[in-house]
């Protein structure tokens, strides 16, 4: 009895530790490539660069892709070669196709992180391709050889941008069916001083995706500031 007491306090230790490790702990990838320029492109460059990774930055207009964030690599749509390990997609979910098409062959074996929120600007609906249930896994079925990862989605710009909202560090929020990726991810934004979520396997970014139209609509409907956005207190 006592044997048995003691291996289920052990296992309840263990869940314990496991619940407050940081889910980036020992993971660091130092290359991230960022296809856009745009104020959510920017910002992730922001938190890579201030993370201490190399960071190269994909955009149709390569002055633009220079000027995301102090310390980058600017470089033109379809003549680039991408460099980085992690590749985040930081493009409105319509130019994905365009990309995947250019780039899939590159993108094999690397860290994809969606950070889309596929909505229907006129109805502020979902809008998918017929069969998915989110852009994540629409992305993951496009590249079956890439590790794919939802996150960034949930915050605006500016909390990304600043690593702050309402007072407190930034959260993102994670997904991918893959641990060592979504780790990946979390170590460069938890490195820049934010914080991360882990919300699970794919799956889940339907949930995410939902979550951040939401915010979306509550920010064009001045309910919300774009400045601000939902806080997760941890």
């Amino acid at each position: 009895m006592a044997s048995t007491r003691t291996q289920r306090h052990t296992n309840r230790s263990h869940r314990k530790a496991v619940r407050n490790t940081p889910i980036s702990k020992g993971l660091i990838m130092s290359n991230i490539t960022i296809f856009g320029a745009g104020n959510i492109g920017s910002a992730v460059a922001g938190i890579a660069v201030k993370s201490g990774a190399s960071v190269q930055v994909i955009d149709r207009n390569p002055d633009k892709a220079a000027a995301a964030a102090e310390g980058v690599t600017g470089a033109k749509f379809g003549e680039a070669t991408i460099s980085g390990d992690i590749v985040v997609l930081a493009l409105p979910f319509p130019a994905y196709d365009e990309v995947l098409a250019a780039y899939a062959d590159q993108l094999a074996g690397k860290t994809v992180v969606d950070v889309a929120n596929p909505i229907d600007f006129t109805t502020f609906d979902l809008a998918l391709p017929e069969g998915f249930k989110s852009a994540a896994e629409y992305v993951a079925a496009k590249l079956p050889n890439s590790k794919v990862v939802k996150g960034f989605n949930t915050t605006f710009a500016a909390t990304l941008a600043t690593g702050e909202n309402d007072g407190a560090p930034t959260v993102v929020q994670l997904a991918s069916n893959d641990e060592d990726a979504k780790k990946s991810v979390a170590a460069f934004i938890e490195g820049a001083g934010l914080k991360t979520v882990d919300a699970g396997p794919l799956k889940r970014a339907q949930y995410l995706e939902g979550y951040g139209a939401l915010q979306i609509i509550l920010g064009v409907t001045e309910q919300t500031p774009w400045t601000g956005g939902f806080k997760v207190v941890k």
